[in-house]
C-alpha cells in the first residue's frame, strides 16, 4: 500500500531505526487505509465517534513503537510502548470489526478484513519483539 519501506522479506536485516521495524510498517500501512479509505467513508453521525476513534487509534499504534523505539534498551519503558501499541492494534482491530458489522453499507468490508488482518500480523510480530527483547540490543547495533 505504500513504497516508503525498502523491505527485503529473504534477509533479516540489521535493525538501526524504527523505520525498520516490519511490525511499524505494518501499522504504518494500516494505518493509512484506516484513514484514506475507512474513516471518511462512515456516516456523517459517526465524524466524531467511531471515525475519530479510528483515526486516533490507527495513529496511535505505530507512533508508539516509533517513539518507544527510542528506549529499547530500558526494560520497562520499551515492555511498556510494546503493551501500549498492542492495546492500540486491539482497539483498532475492534473499531474495524464495528465497522463490518453496523456500517457494511459504507465501508468496503474487504478492505477492513485485509486490515484487521494487518493488525493481528502486527500484533503478532510485537509479542515476538517483546519475547525477544533481552537481544534486541545486540540485534540493533551495528
Amino acid at each position: 500500500m505504500i513504497n516508503n519501506f525498502n523491505i527485503n522479506k529473504e534477509s533479516k536485516g540489521v535493525i538501526k531505526s524504527f523505520l525498520d521495524l516490519r511490525a511499524y510498517q505494518n501499522l504504518y500501512t494500516a494505518m493509512l487505509c484506516a484513514m484514506t479509505k475507512i474513516a471518511p467513508s462512515l456516516p456523517n453521525y459517526e465524524k466524531y465517534d467511531l471515525a475519530d476513534q479510528i483515526r486516533r487509534a490507527s495513529k496511535a499504534a505505530p507512533a508508539l513503537l516509533a517513539e518507544g523505539f527510542a528506549k529499547r534498551y530500558q526494560k520497562r519503558n520499551w515492555a511498556k510502548y510494546l503493551n501500549d501499541t498492542l492495546g492500540e492494534s486491539n482497539e483498532m482491530i475492534h473499531h474495524l470489526s464495528v465497522c463490518i458489522d453496523v456500517y457494511s453499507q459504507y465501508v468496503d468490508v474487504e478492505l477492513c478484513r485485509k486490515i484487521i488482518s494487518t493488525y493481528d500480523i502486527a500484533c503478532r510480530q510485537i509479542t515476538n519483539l517483546k519475547k525477544t527483547w533481552q537481544n534486541f540490543h545486540d540485534r540493533s547495533i551495528n
